[in-house]
């Protein structure tokens, strides 16, 4: 359980090589050592790296074989991520880009990102929500994106996704809240990240660590959503009330 001075002692990663997920766990580890679960696959270059990066912060480190979308080995990777006690923050943070001309006219990509982007997510999120319901406190982290708050035209596989993505985890909060455990939807925008490189410079971009330090101070606080640049929230809302013959004709 957070101790008053916000330190976790057991955080799960299910995205073990997620920039923003790494992220979000140094900010823990900057205000104590934890026990850290990264949930990834295991032939990832990366995680190698990412494994050190977190042990040299303090940091003891397990690294579980992750598929997102071998959802049958979901139940297993979370029994074994919570076989070493209750668990404090849980970060679901993986997902992916993928060039979104080519998504929505090759059903085979589409179906793979929908899977990953919105099915994994859920499967994990309901055995997640047993496992935090059972042990009565914690958090759960779901990166969601503001991408999913008015899905536009540009990007409208991925939107779509996370669109589902947001309303399931506001709505696993509501199922927990008289469970002692949370869920906290982030929704950060754009991040200055390597998956997002080649998309260009947008209005309102974030870098990792204004994500990190916003999760953290959530977690903290006890909120259920966020957006991590406050602008969005009012533009976000704004969106809602566009028409879609007006809203189809701004250049994003």
């Amino acid at each position: 359980m957070l101790n008053a001075v916000g330190k976790a002692q057991n955080i799960v990663l299910l995205g073990g090589t997620s920039e923003i997920g790494l992220g979000i766990v140094e900010e823990f580890l900057s205000h104590g050592p934890a026990r850290v679960t990264l949930a990834a696959r295991k032939d990832s270059p990366r995680v190698a790296d990412a494994q050190k990066r977190l042990a040299d912060q303090g940091a003891t480190v397990e690294v579980l074989e992750f598929d997102a979308t071998d959802f049958a080995g979901h139940r297993d990777v979370i029994d074994l991520a919570f076989a070493a006690g209750d668990v404090d923050v849980a970060i679901v943070a993986f997902g992916t880009l993928g060039d979104q001309e080519e998504l929505w006219q090759d059903q085979a990509k589409a179906v793979e990102s929908a899977q990953t982007n919105f099915t994994a997510p859920v499967s994990v999120g309901v055995l997640l929500g047993q496992k935090f319901k059972k042990q009565g406190h914690g958090t759960i982290v779901a990166l969601s994106s503001v991408a999913g708050q008015r899905v536009r035209r540009s990007n409208f596989v991925y939107g779509a996704s996370k669109a589902g993505v947001d309303g399931f985890f506001v709505n696993l909060g509501e199922a927990l809240r008289d469970s002692g455990a949370k869920v906290l939807v982030v929704r950060p925008g754009q991040v200055r990240t390597k998956m997002s490189a080649d998309a260009g410079e947008a209005p309102l971009t974030v870098d990792v660590e204004d994500v990190a330090k916003a999760t953290y101070a959530a977690v903290i606080d006890g909120k259920e959503s966020i957006f991590v640049h406050p602008l969005f929230q009012y533009v976000s809302l704004g969106f809602k009330f566009i028409p879609q013959a007006i809203f189809r004709r701004l250049p994003f």
